[in-house]
């Protein structure tokens, strides 16, 4: 198994859609208040959106923070053992990571798949196959948001070319199948990386511990 190469368009997916769904949140946020307190009108469509925008976000924030080390974890008993010690418990946490991470991705796509038109697995616990029926809930639509017209193509494949009032569910719901699938990919990543020898643990902030020292070495020098 081989690891993105730093830099590449997979290793960059996260923080590009995480900058582009703040730079879209700020936009709605901002004309909805103008339009609010301006022309004394209303984004009707504005809080659902940002809700949808903001669980993409904390969703392909999970991913991106098992990317950067980033996730909060105790590591007071690692730090006491030595290092080839340290390397199988990381090892063994980063297999329960995976499986369990497996386990979500099952889910998440089991939730998206119907209202895609497309079958979800069977199996409780490990997928066995795909449904060979199902009820297609491709026509769903959210509750507010309106359906953009440079989307019309989605009506003959999804809707069986009758027209959209909203936006369709499975659209603003495919981030919970994608952003799973990133969370395997990194954690698969990390896996790599402690088998050889890059990193001695999967996740382990110490942010705050970071912060501390920057504020005592700044207050020294000033």
């Amino acid at each position: 198994m081989q690891v993105a190469p730093e830099g590449s368009v997979i290793d960059r997916i996260e923080e590009t859609l995480i900058a582009v769904i703040l730079g879209v949140m700020t936009l709605i946020t901002f004309a909805n208040v103008i339009a609010r307190y301006v022309f004394n009108s209303n984004i009707l469509w504005a809080l659902e959106g940002t809700v949808f925008l903001f669980g993409w976000m904390v969703l392909l924030g999970a991913s991106y923070a098992v990317k950067k080390n980033a996730h909060l974890g105790v590591d007071a008993v690692i730090e006491l053992l030595p290092a080839p010690t340290r390397r199988i418990f990381a090892l063994i946490s980063v297999a329960v990571c995976i499986a369990f991470t497996c386990l979500l991705l099952k889910g998440a796509w089991d939730y998206w798949a119907n209202f895609a038109n497309l079958p979800q697995t069977t199996g409780r616990w490990i997928p066995t196959g795909f449904e060979d029926t199902f009820r297609s809930q491709g026509w769903y639509e959210v509750n507010d948001i309106p359906f953009p017209e440079w989307l019309g193509f989605v009506r003959d494949v999804f809707n069986d070319g009758d027209d959209y009032e909203k936006l369709p569910r499975f659209i603003p719901y495919a981030v919970l199948p994608l952003s799973m699938a990133l969370l395997l990919l990194r954690f698969c990543q990390a896996a790599v990386k402690v088998w050889v020898g890059k990193i001695d643990r999967v996740v382990a902030s110490h942010e705050v511990e970071d912060e501390i020292a920057d504020v005592h070495s700044r207050s020294k020098e000033a």
